[in-house]
């Protein structure tokens, strides 16, 4: 298996490996682990397997979990059916920066998405990493953030645009969730910026310390918040991935954010993804 890099902050493609195979080899599984943990995203092309050899591969990090929104293949339980087409111009809730689904109360481990089609110019996705945008960041800010939790809703984003009976029954099935501002890696022990396009409000920053009038709760809170979900969008933290037909991309979700870039219609776009689920951020 060669590693080669694709930017100073995040990513590395694979070449020379089949998913099918990791899948059956527990050696070289635990060498993709590896290079995951230090790369964050890991790209692949000439993927052709079958929808269960996709399964079995993310089943090796642990068990698959369904979207309640996006649909999922019938016969492959836990395998995420993304598909654009020109009669969804109003589908928008790929492009924003996101760690897929904080709206749990354990946000999933990590994702491998394959291409199946997509168009011969744009769609492309990117990532940024995480740990590098906390690392980063002031110190007064690092010190600041340090005690935050944060909510995180499906209500306010894939339910919003539901009617209202469909909205609350939505969120009365996923509460929203309320996780620290600054997570630390489960595995590598890294502290992550773990705030997102899903993320509503802090919960704990009405303090003597941070608040001396209602406008440094408001304005304040709020412009801080938009503040750290801005850093995933600072080019340095990022890399950006050109689809192919059989082009697949694993990720830790626990420590980057991605954005899928719609900028193709009217072509379609097909993606198939097993996300594997996580653990508790507490």
């Amino acid at each position: 298996m060669k590693i080669q890099t694709l930017t100073c902050a995040i990513g590395a493609e694979l070449i020379g490996v089949n998913l099918a195979d990791a899948s059956r080899d527990d050696a070289l599984f635990a060498d993709i682990k590896a290079a995951l943990l230090r790369h964050k995203v890991l790209f692949l092309r000439d993927q052709n397997f079958s929808r269960a050899e996709h399964v079995a591969f993310a089943r090796k990090f642990g068990e698959l979990e369904d979207h309640p929104v996006a649909g999922s293949d019938p016969d492959h339980p836990g395998l995420v059916r993304i598909y654009k087409n020109p009669d969804q111009p109003n589908d928008r809730y790929e492009n924003s920066w996101h760690t897929d689904a904080t709206w749990r109360e354990a946000p999933p481990m990590g994702c491998v998405l394959r291409c199946v089609e997509c168009p011969p110019v744009g769609g492309d996705t990117m990532w940024a990493n995480m740990a590098l945008a906390y690392e980063k960041l002031p110190e007064h800010i690092k010190t600041l953030i340090a005690p935050l939790r944060a909510r995180h809703s499906i209500e306010a984003s894939f339910g919003a645009a539901m009617p209202i009976e469909k909205r609350l029954a939505l969120k009365a099935q996923y509460p929203d969730p309320e996780h620290p501002v600054v997570r630390t890696h489960p595995e590598t022990g890294e502290k992550v910026l773990f705030v997102n396009g899903f993320t509503t409000h802090f919960t704990n920053f009405h303090t003597p310390d941070n608040v001396r009038y209602g406008q440094d709760y408001t304005q304040g809170a709020s412009a801080l918040l938009q503040y750290l979900i801005n850093q995933a969008a600072i080019p340095e933290y990022q890399v950006r991935w050109r689809w192919q037909p059989n082009s697949v991309a694993i990720w830790d979700n626990r420590a980057t954010q991605h954005y899928a870039v719609m900028d193709y219609p009217p072509c379609h776009r097909k993606m198939e993804r097993a996300g594997i689920i996580g653990t508790p951020t507490f």
